[in-house]
């Protein structure tokens, strides 16, 4: 099940892209990101309460909090990122570099949550490093 739900993520994130350059155009990506997140508010919610998991928000740690911000934080300060360079460049690059952040997460994976190091993990993150050069030049 994990493996439909990521793929289809990665079809959502490909129609991000392309809905999101063509509606940016003319548009300050700041505001660009700004109604985007709007929508995606409205889902998330939408959701908990479609799915009744509203009443678990009293069970959540203070740790899993702060955490939840912060991620929430980076997770803004990256679509800012992603919108104006989506409006600047190409989107097949742009959607490439961002890309890399599969390479920066296994790396912070190993760091800070003693993920294991494999060759796999190695080559494939050299493939995808050597593929966003590609994408780029």
């Amino acid at each position: 099940m994990w493996l439909l739900l990521a793929l289809l993520s990665a079809v959502f994130a490909a129609l991000t892209a392309i809905l999101a350059k063509v509606g940016i155009e003319g548009v300050n990506s700041h505001l660009a990101t700004a109604i985007r997140t709007v929508v995606v508010l409205a889902l998330a919610w939408g959701m908990v309460f479609l799915t009744n998991a509203q009443s678990g928000i009293a069970d959540i740690s203070r740790k899993c909090w702060i955490f939840l911000v912060l991620s929430g934080f980076a997770t803004g300060a990256s679509w800012l990122c992603y919108f104006k360079a989506l409006q600047l460049g190409e989107t097949s690059a742009v959607v490439a570099v961002d890309k890399l952040s599969v390479v920066l997460t296994l790396i912070l994976a190993i760091l800070f949550l003693h993920e294991e190091f494999t060759m796999k993990s190695a080559i494939g993150a050299v493939l995808i490093t050597a593929g966003t050069w590609m994408m780029i030049k």
